[in-house]
């Protein structure tokens, strides 16, 4: 599947910058199943500062925003193909060994509620997580969307799994915390995900989207969708891996001199002919 995909970040500050830098994880990988056909960044108020692969093997831009700017304007588009590999994404590479996905951070660590739901999985006639690891992991993936209720505007980036878990809401960063935290209490490495999804019912969306894979032996890698209870499609773009969100955020940074800022997102994404046809009407 060709997909076109165009990420505009907008930021208003209430005084004007004095210095600010920021990390920018939004250039998609290229991976088993996916290959970037155009991709490119545009700054408005601001400049590359430098670009380097991390730990996760995420390409990072450096930005850096001009003095006395306002406003700044980040705008990522570009065409990605994908193919369909029923979540596959395979072996394991980077520079991080596989064990260290199994170490808990502060956002993933489970607590009371979270491992008695883990419990809940574990005698559920599954197979266990030696013998039936797949299975238990989308039967992991259903109680998690049965439990925590997608609720927009009710929980925030440094909301912990164990919260989404206790209060019962949470969106897709909340599900995938929550799947990784159990999964690695369960002695799989897991890890994050963030990227894009094309919508059925619409192109025009107001954020990125997150979800979660799980090491399996025999297959390697495996993506799980909590928030829609399907594995990876060609639907789905991969931009950034992690051991939370903080390792691929889409945009991290500081800033100096600026009381406030109000940020606001817009994301398309289209099939190659939705896409055509959409620039045609506009035209």
């Amino acid at each position: 599947m060709t997909l076109s995909i165009r990420h505009t970040t907008h930021y208003a500050f209430t005084q004007p910058v004095v210095h600010a830098l920021q990390r920018l994880r939004l250039t998609p990988k290229e991976t088993q199943g996916q290959r970037i056909r155009e991709w490119r960044m545009t700054f408005d108020n601001a400049h590359a500062e430098l670009q380097y692969d991390d730990q996760h093997f995420n390409h990072v831009t450096l930005i850096g925003l001009t003095p006395g700017a306002r406003e700044v304007t980040v705008t990522c588009e570009g065409v990605v193909e994908t193919e369909d590999n029923a979540g596959v994404i395979g072996r394991h590479s980077g520079h991080l060994p596989l064990w260290s996905f199994l170490r808990q951070t502060p956002l993933t660590r489970p607590g009371t509620r979270l491992r008695a739901m883990l419990r809940e999985v574990q005698g559920s006639g599954t197979g266990g997580v030696a013998d039936a690891p797949l299975d238990f992991l989308h039967a992991l993936s259903g109680l998690i969307r049965e439990r925590v209720t997608y609720e927009t505007g009710r929980t925030h980036t440094a909301t912990t799994a164990e919260e989404a878990v206790q209060h019962g809401y949470g969106v897709c960063q909340d599900h995938a915390h929550v799947f990784i935290g159990a999964a690695r209490a369960s002695g799989i490495p897991a890890r994050y995900v963030s990227g894009y999804l094309m919508m059925d019912d619409r192109i025009e969306q107001e954020a990125t989207h997150a979800w979660a894979e799980a090491h399996v032996e025999g297959l390697g890698w495996v993506g799980f969708d909590v928030s829609n209870g399907i594995c990876p499609d060609p639907r789905y773009v991969r931009v950034a891996t992690g051991s939370d969100y903080r390792d691929a955020a889409p945009i991290t940074g500081i800033s100096i001199g600026a009381a406030e800022e109000m940020l606001t997102v817009g994301v398309a994404v289209a099939s190659g002919g939705q896409s055509q046809q959409q620039h045609q009407q506009e035209q």
